[in-house]
């Protein structure tokens, strides 16, 4: 029999629209049947779990699809898709784990906040190098609140014409406001730019300022995220204009270590020097990481090879290394050629 704290539980994350804490203690449930010897009750829980889980997935299509898709002129301004990704396939630190758990739920219990004239938080600017986890984290949240993703193309948005960009940026605006969803506007420094900033200083502050008035009246359900790698070139007057600021960093030698655990754990039948590899992987950031065990596991698959070195893993890690430094130094000589 089910526990009265495992009822109360699941009784609470289906209010809370908590689908993998929900299922998690049904599964529990069935498990605990099958110990106890009731395999066919077991058997038909679990049943009802997978009937459950596909029909819902089929209803979340039907609802979704047809009403997200971008049309018109729309369609040349935004990209959409419906990730499955969610926070447990992503190796972040507690804090920006905290701050994402806290996103979620607030959001799940929306109609609750609401209830006592309060309003959950919605708007986020997402900073840090490349590679951190801004954009997937964008996916991690469209997935677990089962929203479909908007990518703003900023090319299409910024157009050379004076009041243009404007009037493109209240279009995308107004779409959040019909279909709810999570907004994302990447490389965030080509609209947020300080207003006094050299070049083209007149359209740069009519376009700030029209981003100020439009995200100051969005009184929507949707999420607004902002991401950028360069926050020090951000006007200050964007940074109280979001609910909050989410910081994202390198991994440290434990988050290293847990990323290359989990890109590599399946695809490795002999143990391999964790801490040695952390190491190695000094200055990556997640991205980087990721790549370097896709190449190691491809390179082990393409050649026939039985597993995975420590070698071939250091290998793929050292050529990554070697991209991201030319990388650098390519920028650094255009920063000092504009000098």
């Amino acid at each position: 029999m089910a526990t009265s704290e495992q009822l109360k539980t699941i009784l609470k994350s289906y209010m809370e629209r908590d689908d993998a804490r929900f299922y998690s203690v049904a599964m529990q449930i069935a498990a605990h049947e099958a110990r106890a010897g009731h395999g066919q009750l077991a058997r038909e829980l679990r049943e009802l779990i997978d009937t459950i889980k596909t029909k819902e997935s089929r209803d979340h299509l039907k609802k979704t699809i047809p009403i997200a898709q971008p049309q018109g002129e729309l369609s040349n301004l935004l990209t959409v898709s419906y990730p499955k990704e969610k926070l447990s396939d992503m190796v972040l630190g507690p804090d920006i784990r905290g701050r994402l758990d806290r996103i979620i739920k607030e959001q799940r219990q929306m109609e609750k906040i609401r209830s006592f004239g309060l309003s959950p938080r919605r708007k986020f600017l997402l900073v840090g190098p490349p590679g951190t986890g801004k954009t997937l984290t964008a996916s991690a949240l469209a997935g677990e609140l089962h929203l479909p993703l908007f990518l703003i193309r900023l090319e299409g948005v910024i157009t050379k014409y004076m009041g243009e960009t404007a009037a493109k940026l209240r279009q995308v605006f107004d779409a959040l406001k019909r279909h709810r969803g999570i907004y994302l506007f990447d490389e965030f420094d080509s609209i947020g730019a300080m207003r006094m900033a050299t070049n083209d200083v007149g359209e740069i502050r009519r376009i700030l300022n029209s981003f100020f008035q439009f995200i100051d009246e969005d009184e929507s359900q949707s999420l607004i995220l902002a991401a950028t790698n360069h926050p020090e070139i951000l006007d200050y007057a964007l940074f109280r204009r979001f609910d909050d600021v989410v910081q994202f960093t390198l991994p440290d030698p434990m988050q290293r270590k847990d990323l290359l655990k989990n890109r590599l754990t399946a695809f490795n039948k002999t143990r391999l020097n964790w801490d040695q590899l952390a190491a190695a992987s000094d200055n990556l950031s997640h991205a980087e990481i990721t790549r370097a065990c896709e190449d190691a596991v491809k390179d082990v698959i393409i050649h026939d090879r039985d597993k995975i070195t420590e070698d071939i893993v250091l290998g793929m890690i050292n050529e990554r290394r070697q991209i991201v430094e030319g990388e650098m130094e390519r920028s650094s000589n255009q920063q000092n050629g504009r000098r």
